[in-house]
């Protein structure tokens, strides 16, 4: 299974937002030059996180963007499920004739529901917890 570039993005921006010092707000142009992605797409990933309460997104002279949950409760699984359109095959009747009979659609389930299951076992805050050097390596020049 691949995670599509926004799912992906998406967690790359909220590994940021949590190796942050946590007195510090960041910007979207922040985010994007650090991952040298658009600037356009990284607003439609922090406007899906910030729907999802990922993300707090502040609004004027000293807006910015911050996790918006404590790392210890964002469920690396529960992002995904939040990011990722999850449908791996199209098992519509008029895509495939095969679908009254097909069983794959049953295993691939099963196979993503495995997936997510392992990675709602990890949060975020694992993900930069005694990784001091993080932040460091992600600052902006």
């Amino acid at each position: 299974m691949q995670l599509t570039s926004f799912t992906d993005y998406g967690l790359r921006a909220l590994i940021y937002l949590a190796a942050l010092p946590k007195d510090r707000m960041t910007s979207i142009s922040e985010v994007t030059q650090i991952y040298g992605v658009s600037r356009n797409h990284m607003v439609k990933i922090i406007n899906q996180l910030s729907r999802a309460g990922y993300v707090d997104a502040v609004r004027g002279k000293n807006g910015g963007i911050r996790l918006g949950k404590p790392a210890e409760s964002i469920r690396i699984g529960d992002v995904v499920r939040a990011l990722e359109p999850l449908q791996l095959v199209n098992c519509s009747g008029e895509f495939c004739h095969i679908t009254p009979a097909c069983r794959l659609r049953q295993v691939l389930a099963q196979g993503v529901q495995h997936f997510l299951q392992e990675l709602d076992n990890h949060t975020l805050a694992e993900m930069v917890d005694a990784n001091p050097p993080l932040y460091q390596l992600l600052q902006v020049e």
